[in-house]
């Protein structure tokens, strides 16, 4: 089994040297790293280049886009452009950000997951921050979610969810339609990924709105969005973001903005997101 991973990268100097070096110890290597410099103006294509010079797996993709730091759209355009820059003979293939550290069995032991079981469609480690000078878990999400900072997928899964959605809401709906589809999600616990920069650190102020609009956009429906967006507020200890993610959904709606899912996967995703809720309560 193979892989091969694209990281978007903007601005990344002080830390995609830890990310590369982290790959470069993998006890499983990759076959290709596509490394897309999305409009940095420091020096993180400069240090790419020196990585590829020394290891032809790896690749440096350049691409101009707004500065603007926007949950979603950003980075996965940044993805696709990589993305497309490669063939077709891998069997899993990773989307990682540029600050992560991971540990050196990560990728075998994502391999040995996807090996074991042919039904398993992503898989993938917990995030961890620095706090105190202790690293400890960056409780954002439910344990049997995959971060979108490292996501790892079986080829046939990929294409079978349609490639990742440039949209907010793209590291939550790929799970949903690979469950649509019968495919498992599966997270390990004891790989620890060291994120190096919080999630969020630089969202600017219209992403505040961009939450709810995902929620609408995954086909939530106003009762199940509440419950999330509740519950997100309350984990990232700010409760008034809940009034500006129920803003975000009914602006949407308003707006009529397309779903990002089809009506048969909306219901779907309806009814596995109220089992999963009734679940968790009895």
């Amino acid at each position: 089994m193979n892989y091969y991973i694209v990281i978007p990268a903007h601005n990344e100097e002080a830390f995609i040297a830890l990310t590369l070096d982290s790959l470069l110890s993998q006890t499983v290597l990759p076959k290709k790293v596509v490394i897309v410099n999305d409009n940095s103006t420091d020096k993180t294509a400069e240090i790419v280049t020196a990585y590829a010079k020394d290891n032809p797996f790896i690749t440096l993709v350049n691409k101009t886009s707004s500065a603007i730091h926007l949950p979603g759209s950003k980075v996965i355009q940044a993805f696709l452009k990589g993305f497309e820059t490669l063939d077709e003979n891998y069997d899993v293939i990773v989307k990682l950000d540029a600050d992560l550290i991971l540990p050196n069995n990560y990728f075998e032991t994502i391999l040995n997951i996807f090996k074991k079981d042919s039904t398993i469609g992503m898989a993938g480690g917990f995030a961890y921050i620095e706090k105190n000078g202790e690293w400890i878990l960056e409780n954002l999400t439910d344990k049997d979610h995959i971060r979108g900072a490292f996501k790892a997928y079986r080829k046939e899964c990929f294409q079978q969810i349609g490639n990742l959605k440039p949209a907010m809401g793209w590291d939550t709906v790929d799970e949903l339609l690979s469950k649509f589809y019968g495919w498992k999600v599966v997270t390990d616990a004891s790989l620890i990924v060291k994120h190096l920069k919080p999630t969020g650190a630089n969202y600017n102020k219209t992403a505040r709105y961009k939450q709810g609009e995902a929620f609408y956009t995954l086909g939530y429906g106003f009762t199940i969005t509440s419950i999330a967006s509740a519950k997100l507020a309350l984990m990232k200890k700010k409760p008034l973001l809940f009034l500006d993610y129920i803003k975000g959904f009914w602006k949407a709606k308003a707006a009529k903005t397309p779903l990002l899912v089809t009506t048969e996967q909306a219901k779907f995703i309806r009814n596995y997101r109220l089992k999963k809720m009734k679940e968790k309560l009895f």
